[in-house]
């Protein structure tokens, strides 16, 4: 065998932190040569991930990692189910390079694709791109074992297509980055005021009508900018099966969001019979174009919750539950949902009367409960915002906890399951710096040390309560995101501290070093060049990225931690 070429340093640059490195033979150059002669040998249950290997990284380096026929070097996959036993889970993996062999084992399919995404880490930045850029004849992996498992289950990405629709190809590359940064859960904002994003056959106005508006507020509500083009789009039914597929193969769960009873002006501008016509001209309505919460929510009647059965059918068909996954979870919003139309409406106020309720939170709360009652006899899971939890909280329903900690604490509290993911430090559309070329500057600063100094785990919850929290995700509402290069830098690099605080075993937020995990991401800058993100660089945002005169929504000082 040739001379191999030079092994990187793995300790200075994967992210997310393994739980343990070890560097097999330190200081003797061994390691492992990925060449033209290297086998893929997969055993059995492993070969989604032999796919994507050869897709991926066979495409950077140009090698075809054909399967073994003899004695060359080999990279193996393996499941073995023992990897799960004590915290390990399901998504356990073990690493271990060495002369002529890496081995990748996984307790299930799921841990094998995780430590797949190591190993390509592990190989430099040009392993990142769709095709070889160099002529490299072979790239040297250093002898290391890494020993791996994610520190929560849910490790997510809250993607809001409705305010700023994202075309296919988008959605696509978005599971592809949170692959690469092994993010587990797609929370996907399908629906809201602005934009119907989902085709439902019984129902084609929710598209013909809902998925377009006239024009757009551009900046925040109180900017006097508009953009006058019509903007809008949907994903087909097909879509959305290639979609949850794709992220399948990648061990990613798409939770989908159907938003009632509010953030409906678009189902209601398609159908006026869902909203409260007895109050207002629903016949009237449009798609809205601008931003803020919405007077204008669906009518708490029977003729509502058959509608909304039917969309629910299709959804549940379009995204199938699978075991031992998160995508037997179906998103209902119930967030920011005003009630002066129902204290309006004499049909409202008749239905309050029959069903014996207190006030219209109550009323929420039933409607809220109806559809966890509806989901949960097809075997399926209601998760809604912490706004849920008012007037009484849905049997066996999660919680998303947004306006704080302090919703996702009463729900863990009462024996529900939480996803942390509160506004004041994981909502990534709020801004990264509190200098003036700040893009439409939204919220508070929350900057790349910020987010990775974020706990999910209040210290208030016992051992018990604190096994609740399922996990944690960032937020991405796009209202003032217009295209992909807007969401890149608002999500990059900050996605890459939440994968960390998601995945890895880190200390109490002041003790975590982040100027080792700053270290780190210098490579990992360079992996995020080879994938094309537009991310916002340490120094600030580059010329093209700057919107200068286009107002936001800054707030000055620290954010509350409550």
């Amino acid at each position: 065998m040739s001379e191999h070429p030079p092994f990187p340093d793995p300790g200075v640059s994967l992210i997310p932190a393994p739980a343990r490195l070890s560097v097999t033979s330190p200081g003797t150059g061994a390691g492992f040569v990925l060449d033209a002669r290297t086998a893929l040998e997969d055993h059995p249950g492993t070969g989604r991930v032999a796919r994507w290997l050869r897709a991926q990284v066979g495409a950077a380096t140009g090698f075809p990692l054909l399967p073994p026929t003899g004695g060359e070097n080999r990279l193996r996959l393996r499941i073995d189910p023992s990897l799960a036993t004590g915290t390990g889970g399901p998504e356990a993996y073990r690493l271990r390079v060495g002369d002529g062999l890496v081995g990748i084992d996984g307790a299930s399919e799921a841990g094998v694709f995780r430590g797949a995404q190591t190993f390509r880490q592990l190989l430099g930045p040009d392993a990142f791109r769709r095709a070889p850029v160099r002529g490299r004849e072979a790239w040297g992996i250093p002898a290391v074992t890494v020993e791996d498992a994610p520190r929560f289950r849910w490790r997510g990405l809250m993607l809001d297509v409705a305010r700023h629709f994202m075309p296919k190809e988008g959605v696509l590359r978005y599971l592809d980055l949170m692959a690469a940064h092994k993010l587990n859960v797609l929370h996907w904002h399908l629906t809201d005021d602005q934009g119907w994003r989902i085709e439902i056959e019984r129902h084609p106005r929710l598209t013909e009508v809902g998925s377009w508006r006239s024009r757009t507020k551009f900046g925040h509500r109180a900017s006097p900018l508009w953009d006058d083009r019509p903007h809008g789009g949907h994903y087909t039914r097909d879509d959305i099966r290639e979609i949850v597929a794709y992220a399948a193969d990648r061990h990613i769960s798409v939770v989908p969001e159907i938003d009632v009873p509010g953030h409906a002006q678009a189902a209601i501008a398609s159908y006026p019979e869902l909203g409260n016509a007895d109050v207002v001209d629903t016949t009237s309505l449009t798609v809205w174009d601008t931003w803020g919460i919405n007077p204008n929510v669906l009518a708490p009647t029977d003729a509502t919750l058959r509608f909304y059965e039917g969309v629910l059918e299709e959804v549940l068909e379009l995204f199938p539950a699978d075991a031992g996954t998160f995508s037997s979870f179906v998103h209902i919003g119930g967030d920011e949902c005003p009630k002066n139309q129902w204290r309006a409406s004499a049909t409202a106020q008749q239905r309050l009367g029959e069903l014996g309720l207190e006030d219209e939170d109550a009323l929420q709360a039933w409607f809220i409960g109806h559809f966890d009652t509806w989901l949960s006899a097809r075997g399926r899971r209601l998760i809604g915002w912490d706004e849920i939890l008012e007037g009484g909280l849905a049997p066996g329903a999660a919680v998303s906890s947004w306006r704080g900690y302090a919703g996702g604490v009463a729900a863990a509290r009462a024996g529900h399951d939480v996803v942390m993911c509160p506004e004041q430090q994981v909502y990534l559309d709020h801004r990264q710096d509190a200098g003036p070329d700040e893009p439409v500057p939204i919220g508070y600063v929350r900057t790349l040390e910020d987010v990775y100094r974020f706990e999910p785990v209040p210290p208030e919850l016992t051992v018990e309560e604190a096994a609740r929290v399922l996990g944690t995700q960032a937020n991405v509402w796009t209202e003032v995101m217009e295209d992909q290069a807007r969401v890149d830098y608002q999500v990059f690099p900050r996605l890459a501290a939440l994968a960390e605080v998601a995945w890895s075993s880190l200390p109490r937020p002041a003790e975590r070093d982040f100027a080792g995990f700053e270290r780190r991401m210098e490579a990992h800058y360079r992996r995020l060049d080879a994938l094309g993100v537009a991310y916002r660089p340490p120094t600030g945002p580059r010329p093209w990225q700057k919107r200068p005169g286009v107002l936001g929504r800054p707030i000055d000082g620290a954010p509350p931690f409550r």
